[in-house]
């Protein structure tokens, strides 16, 4: 039926909404309909289905007209997205100039709308934080303290990864635990070296290969992975975690999964009388019908910045500045690691060894920055880790420093040059209250809701880090042997490697934080949100395995609570 221009949808009632199919909207379907309850999950982009929609998984690149170089044609329509697509996976990204945003500052707001969101493209490092990042704000007296510690979430980090499989080596650090892994990739003959020479020349510090969600032996019907690096156009094998190939089948399983696409949520409806949140608005995004669908607990898992405008978005008059606000810290405090700084080098060893198959995964330096005393700076608070890859220049690289022609030229583009290393840090953001997404009072998109405003600048920590960051790339580098030493300095802008988090953060106080430690909204008792918009700091590492963890725990306490008539 309609109501005031609206169509009812609430004939049938659900235990559960969840807004968003991505990584964490995924894992809230699986663990809620496993607990029996009858979960709608609402996707605003289209479908996609595990395998038949993966369109370009087996095309070579000369079969695409531009051979995977990114036309302008491309960077004119999407200045934003086309930074980090290719003609291969740009099926998987929004389109800029149809869903656009303001950049109060410059920032990279990269989107997949779609079934299975960014875990279709994301980078899969899987990485714990530990009671270093859980303590340090309130150690630093920066932000605010989280309200849990590493013993709260260790047993769900064993849960998730078990299920999503984790491929890497255990290493016994305290300040980056181990995990339930499956066997490791392999490194090759120079990152080894490189990972001997740090530990001889520095004692504190090792090279270990990427801990990634890519398989490396069969698990629960995925096949391990095939070495082809296409992750990104999404994987026919399973053998990388998506949404797509495991969560949601799982989810669909229990039969008690309502999946909808095309499904934009406009707005959380609140009944103040009963001080819940009752259901959502929905506009269709084809044929721009509004709905409403009813439930007793709503998981928003739209992912950060979207998250925070869905806030922002639902007001009402208990809650004027947006639901579950009363803070007013909605919004604030966005994160993204830094990223871009280090340095790469070349290696005139092992000339009589190369490599097969593309690793999916590089190598990984753990932090070695304000770990103890030993380690503590006096210019900056926190740290970060490097990512890398260790290789031989091929043709392309020959090009730089071989001109001719004829058989003589192609025989030298054909040989493999000396053994190269890089290495780029991710640093830690610290949380900052002017870091914000706001609403656009009058600009709205084509579906009529406001336009998403983005402030966010790094600061002088931040800054003072990538120095360091630089100058410990180009020294590790020098000691372990490599010649030819260029500094890396790319200064990309927030946004940039995809890590947005910390715009509804949780905490232990109502006054400044808006969930609380079971991602539980302190304003509104039947809401809870798990992506990275729940993020209290942002640590140096890859921060998805954590909005996974978070989110099977919180879907526990949430069908528990549900159960026992508290929600």
């Amino acid at each position: 039926m309609y109501l005031n221009g609206v169509k009812k949808s609430n004939m049938v009632s659900y235990d559960a909404i969840v807004i968003g199919s991505g990584i964490s909207g995924g894992w809230a379907a699986k663990e809620l309909c496993e607990r029996g309850l009858k979960t709608l999950v609402l996707e605003r982009g289209r479908d996609v289905k595990h395998v038949v929609d993966y369109k370009t998984a087996f095309k070579h690149p000369w079969e695409f007209e531009d051979r995977l170089r990114t036309p302008n044609k491309d960077k004119q329509k999407d200045p934003v997205q086309s930074t980090s697509y290719t003609s291969g996976n740009k099926h998987f990204y929004v389109s800029d100039s149809e869903h656009p945003y303001i950049q109060e500052d410059p920032f990279r707001w990269i989107r997949g709308y779609q079934v299975g969101g960014r875990s279709l493209i994301w980078g899969r490092q899987c990485y714990r934080m530990s009671d270093l990042d859980f303590e340090a704000n309130l150690k630093d007296g920066v932000g605010v303290d989280w309200p849990i510690r590493y013993k709260d979430l260790a047993p769900w980090y064993d849960y998730v990864e078990k299920f999503v499989g984790i491929s890497g080596k255990k290493e016994g650090l305290s300040h980056l635990p181990d995990g339930s892994f499956l066997p490791p990739m392999e490194m090759n003959c120079i990152e080894k070296h490189f990972n001997a020479q740090l530990k001889e020349k520095f004692g504190d510090r090792i090279a270990t290969i990427g801990r990634t969600a890519n398989l490396t032996k069969p698990l629960s019907g995925r096949s391990p992975c095939q070495y082809r690096n296409l992750c990104s156009r999404g994987c026919p094998y399973g053998a990388y975690f998506s949404s797509n190939s495991s969560t949601l089948p799982a989810a669909f399983r229990t039969g008690n999964l309502t999946l909808m696409s095309d499904k934009i949520v406009i707005e959380v409806l609140y009944d103040k009388e009963h001080a819940k949140a009752t259901g959502v608005m929905v506009i269709d995004s084809k044929t721009k019908t509004v709905e409403e669908f009813n439930a007793r607990i709503i998981f928003i898992n739209a992912s950060t910045i979207a998250t925070a405008a869905l806030l922002l978005n639902s007001k009402s008059d208990v809650f004027p500045k947006g639901l579950g606000n009363s803070s007013g810290q909605v919004g604030h405090n966005l994160m993204d690691h830094f990223i871009g700084a280090g340095a790469r080098g070349i290696h005139l060893g092992f000339s009589d060894t190369y490599y097969y198959g593309r690793r999916p995964a590089g190598i990984y330096v753990p932090r070695f920055r304000n770990i103890d005393d030993n380690s503590k700076r006096q210019d900056y608070i926190r740290g970060f880790s490097f990512n890398g890859r260790g290789e031989r220049l091929n043709w392309q690289d020959n090009l730089k420093s071989n001109q001719g022609f004829g058989a003589d030229f192609k025989d030298k583009l054909t040989k493999p040059g000396p053994w190269s290393i890089w290495i780029t840090a991710m640093g830690e953001t610290l949380p900052n209250y002017y870091n914000r997404v706001e609403l656009h009072p009058t600009k709205k998109d084509q579906w009529g809701i406001p336009l998403v405003k983005i402030y966010f600048k790094y600061g002088k920590n931040e800054s003072i880090m990538r120095e360091d960051a630089k100058n410990s790339a180009e020294e590790m580098l020098t000691k372990s042997g490599f010649k030819d030493i260029e500094i890396l300095d790319y200064k990309k802008p927030g946004g940039s490697v995809v890590h947005e988090m910390g715009t509804v953060r949780m905490g232990k106080d109502p006054a400044t934080s808006v969930l609380n430690a079971h991602n539980q909204m302190h304003d509104v008792k039947n809401v809870f949100i798990t992506d990275g918009s729940s993020m209290t700091s942002s640590g140096c590492q890859n921060p998805s395995l954590t909005y996974m963890a978070l989110t099977a725990r919180a879907c526990q306490y949430a069908a528990d609570h549900l159960k026992k008539g508290d929600l």
